[in-house]
């Protein structure tokens, strides 16, 4: 696989700061995110490589291995273990004893010559045999909105060219993040394939706040509806429902719609309950004729 350089993908120098990071990161993300791009492979690729290098370079301890290793990073700690045994099995002349056959000098100019012979070619065992590594897990964010999660349902998405199909739980959290298992990069001489973590953003609704599985709503209601009482129409997530006002109805009177919220998270049939505030609206606009019945109520 070729080498990917992170700072590249993200346009910025190796001097970057971790809020470059971020910006460059934001700015390309909404870009090329998938939702924007359906049909485009080369946008859904670079989105990939936006998160694969991200991912790295806003963690400070991977970063500093990346910077350090280049595109071996993740076996940076494999190298120094290494390094030291080697140190402790020093020649006369300054070189070392090379667990691969004869002398290995560890300085600079064979760092990448170590890596080649660890990781390129394999590490050879005692018997022969090549190491087998691990491949890479690679991460992904998937944006969806409330209505996405109302139902349990089946999604196709596309990471590095390939299709995965993955079963989105209804009632997801924002923030969560789900393994995909054996989806990740392949790894070296035989060795399993990583595995791919989607991280789930759920985008708010300007109509609903969530809170966990339910629901929450202010509805404006009329003076006179609310004195009077009557039927107002609410819209939930995904239908209408007709709700009986009672006469007297308050300004901020709270009433509950029983199992009208979200799912709950992996509990099937379960649902949260959606909450109705009521926000009643003082008429203007009044007529001559509207101020003078509402004098003579005052009186009454």
């Amino acid at each position: 696989m070729a080498f990917i350089d992170y700072y590249q993908i993200l346009g910025i120098s190796k001097a970057a700061s971790e809020k470059d990071i971020k910006n460059a990161y934001r700015k390309l993300a909404r870009k090329y995110h998938p939702d924007l791009n359906p049909n485009d492979k080369e946008a859904n690729k670079k989105f990939q490589q936006l998160n694969e290098a991200n991912e790295v370079l806003s963690d400070p301890e991977k970063r500093k291995k990346y910077d350090q290793y280049g595109e071996n990073w993740e076996h940076g700690a494999e190298y120094e273990a290494q390094k030291r045994q080697q140190s402790q099995r020093k020649q006369p002349g300054g070189n070392y004893s090379s667990p691969f056959g004869g002398a290995a000098d560890f300085g600079d100019d064979s760092f990448s010559d170590f890596f080649q012979s660890m990781f390129g070619q394999g590490k050879r065992t005692s018997s022969g045999r090549q190491t087998k590594y691990r491949g890479q897990d690679l991460n992904a964010e998937l944006q969806l909105g409330l209505l996405d999660i109302a139902e349990t349902h089946k999604r196709t998405i596309t990471i590095n060219g390939k299709s995965i199909r993955l079963t989105i739980p209804g009632g997801i959290e924002n923030g969560q993040t789900i393994k995909i298992a054996g989806h990740g990069n392949p790894g070296q001489n035989g060795g399993p394939t990583g595995d791919l973590f989607i991280k789930f953003n759920i985008t708010d609704d300007p109509r609903f706040t969530r809170n966990g599985s339910d629901l929450l709503s202010t509805i404006k209601l009329d003076l006179y509806t609310a004195i009077l009482g009557g039927d107002v129409t609410i819209d939930t997530l995904n239908s209408k429902v007709k709700v009986k006002v009672k006469p007297e109805t308050q300004n901020g009177t709270k009433v509950k719609l029983k199992g009208k919220g979200l799912p709950v998270y992996k509990k099937e049939g379960e649902f949260g309950d959606f909450y109705i505030t009521y926000e009643i609206q003082i008429p203007t606009n009044l007529t001559e004729q509207q101020i003078a019945l509402f004098k003579e109520l005052s009186k009454s």
